[in-house]
């Protein structure tokens, strides 16, 4: 009885699965390779198509290949013996290097689910052609035939679902994601909120075009592959710029399958290292003339005074211990940005000012020089001190060299000509570039002080001292005052305009009250009144010629990326500014050219956006943008176009020449 109840079991599961199961060739293996099975299976689905399943296995030590092998290797391929239809989809592959060829496959076990659609014959039958590689490689045909009207195998749902597990999704890892190209070298920018572990990247081929190995680095959560691009020659590639890239990233077990479109990335600079360092020499000499350090300057004036009594030897020292202070404060920039890539942070000229701290501390800084030089109080050293800086030649030589330290500081908001490119290149540079970068600029803002020092005679060519020293050091002092105060007001993007303006109170108030107690009311008096005039003049200033009273018409909107594009496939011109508080130059550029009449016009034009990005504080977005341009300072500016569809970069210097004409020639014709 239980026999009998047993195969009524079987007969009532023999009719019952067919319904489920699908044809099954079995694990085939070919007799000239042992290495790997294979396996097809195959149902057909009410709507018509039918889902077949492609199981590799392969021994440890051998793989195959992805739809795009790379450098080496064949794809696996299906060669039908009756037309058919067939969608593959690939599981997400792993990178394979080898005696300095990249490939891009499978090891193991891996399964390819495929769609057939039309219609399909009862038998199905083909030839897969697998190639499987070790320290050699070996390709293998593998005749198959699927009795497509029976039923064969175990839970084909199962497999079947199981190896769509293993798919790439359409989305889901990246909340943007963009690709340039430029002198040879694509660049594919990604942002993920959740940020990077390891990332990893594979690339369909393109007709003449091979893909090297990509390089990535991550910065304040966005991640920037840069991948070598050349011939299938190996040598110089042809414009990639416009094509439609199709590529895999994944990271830490979830992929992402996109198509995007390639757009024109900033070149590199097509210079020699020799023109990098002679950049860098010249950008870091043209800061001594940028209005960021004539405030050290100013105290370094105030030191030359007292010169004439001086030795040539003590002026010497001075002067070099000032470069000293120049030059290590590069090198000390140089080991910031050292750690900030290594720690994946973002990058930039002038970033320590996006730090309300830093900002504070240097206002207070020079608040307290510019009090010593308007003679309300004097730094004194304990006589001990003095006495060891005295026997030892230094006469104040801490305060010279942080006098060259400062006037470094200062310099960074302002990007002088040829310092952009410099700064630029040295920070996607490996680091030793890095450093050498920018030790150049700290020897080329050192130039005019190491002049001094060669020629001590040129400081005693100074006016003989007499009641004269007495003004300008009152006008250093104030003129020292005046960058303070400007120091602060880049507070009120961290803490507010009234907390910004109750600080500057309460500073000009204890002044007043330090010079009443050092000299006369009177004298605080007539400071007050001096200082209710300056206010005065400044707020008329500001309504008559400020921003509002110049008449920016221009409607501003946050930058974007998808905002570029979304301009463009309207037909519309694109003006970009990057900007900052604390940046000097984007000051002299939004005063000198933006606000001009004619710029206002042709930026409120109806076929222009005009985009604005803040880096006054640290922006992962703006961050981002800067680095898939190849920028890493502001000002930066860039206008788009039907005539400019990828874009022109404007010089760090605006001129309303250049922005006009830039402007007409991104209409296109």
């Amino acid at each position: 009885m239980l026999t009998l109840f047993r195969r009524l079991l079987v007969c009532l599961l023999w009719l019952w699965l067919p319904l489920s199961q699908a044809a099954d060739s079995g694990w085939l293996r070919a007799a000239d390779n042992q290495h790997a099975s294979v396996r097809l299976r195959a149902q057909t689905e009410s709507s018509g198509e039918a889902r077949l399943l492609l199981d590799i296995a392969l021994q440890k030590g051998w793989k195959t290949y992805w739809r795009s092998p790379g450098e080496g290797g064949i794809a696996p391929a299906i060669r039908w013996d009756s037309p058919v239809d067939a969608a593959w989809r690939w599981p997400t592959p792993e990178r394979f290097d080898v005696a300095g060829i990249t490939t891009q496959g499978y090891r193991g076990d891996v399964s390819f689910p495929i769609t057939l659609r039309g219609e399909l014959p009862e038998t199905l039958s083909g030839v897969l052609t697998l190639s499987t590689c070790s320290n050699v490689c070996v390709l293998t045909d593998y005749p198959f035939t699927l009795d497509m009207t029976t039923s064969q195998g175990g839970d084909f749902d199962y497999a079947y679902s199981r190896a769509t597990g293993t798919l790439p999704l359409g989305s889901g890892l990246t909340s943007s994601l963009n690709a340039r190209y430029a002198d040879g070298k694509l660049t594919l920018t990604a942002q993920r909120d959740a940020g990077w572990q390891q990332p990893s990247l594979f690339i369909d081929s393109m007709d003449d075009v091979d893909f090297g190995k990509p390089a990535f680095s991550v910065r304040n959560g966005s991640l920037v592959a840069t991948v070598p691009v050349t011939d299938s020659w190996g040598e110089a590639a042809p414009d990639l710029s416009g094509k439609t890239l199709s590529l895999v990233l994944a990271d830490s077990g979830q992929a992402q399958e996109s198509s995007l479109a390639i757009g024109k990335g900033a070149p590199a600079p097509a210079i020699s290292l020799g023109w990098v360092l002679l950049m860098a020499l010249a950008g870091g000499l043209i800061l001594n003339v940028m209005p960021c350090v004539l405030p050290v300057l100013a105290m370094k004036l105030g030191t030359l005074m007292h010169a004439e009594h001086q030795a040539r030897g003590q002026v010497r020292r001075q002067f070099l211990a000032s470069v000293s202070g120049i030059v290590i404060s590069f090198l000390a920039l140089a080991l910031m940005m050292t750690v900030l890539r290594l720690s994946n942070q973002a990058l930039g000229w002038g970033i320590q000012f996006q730090n309300p701290w830093f900002i504070a501390a240097m206002a207070l800084v020079m608040v307290l020089f510019s009090a010593s030089l308007l003679g309300l109080f004097e730094i004194r050293l304990p006589s001990s001190a003095s006495t060891f800086l005295a026997t030892r030649g230094g006469h104040g030589l801490a305060g010279h060299f942080w006098q060259g330290a400062f006037a470094t500081l200062l310099a960074t908001p302002c990007t002088a000509p040829f310092l952009g490119t410099a700064v630029s290149v040295a920070l996607a540079a490996p680091l030793p570039l890095l450093w050498g970068i920018f030790f150049a600029m700290g020897i080329g803002m050192s130039l005019p002080w190491l002049l001094v020092a060669a020629w001590p005679g040129l400081a005693q060519k100074l006016p003989r001292p007499g009641r004269w020293m007495n003004v300008v050091r009152v006008a250093l002092g104030l003129m020292m005052l005046g960058s303070s105060l400007w120091l602060l007001s880049l507070l009120v993007v961290h803490i507010g305009t009234l907390p910004v303006i109750t600080l500057g109170a309460i500073l000009i108030l204890a002044l007043l009250l330090v010079t009443a107690w050092r000299y006369r009311w009177q004298t605080a008096l007539r400071a007050a009144a001096l200082a209710v005039v300056v206010a005065g003049a400044a707020a008329f200033v500001a309504g008559s010629g400020g921003e509002n009273a110049r008449g920016d018409r221009v409607n501003w909107q946050p930058l974007s990326e998808q905002a570029i594009a979304r301009a463009l496939a309207e037909n519309k011109r694109v003006f970009v500014d990057v900007t900052a508080d604390w940046c000097v130059t984007c000051k002299a550029n939004k005063y000198n050219v933006l606000l001009r009449d004619d710029v206002q016009t042709a930026l409120s034009a109806p076929d222009v956006v005009a985009l604005r990005g803040d880096w006054s504080r640290p922006s992962a977005a703006v961050s981002q943008f800067l680095t898939t341009r190849g920028s890493a300072a502001v000002p930066f500016n860039q206008i788009y176009g039907p005539g400019l569809p990828q874009g022109h970069v404007l010089p760090a210097l605006l001129s309303r020449e250049a922005v006009l004409s830039t402007l007409s020639d991104a209409k296109g014709k």
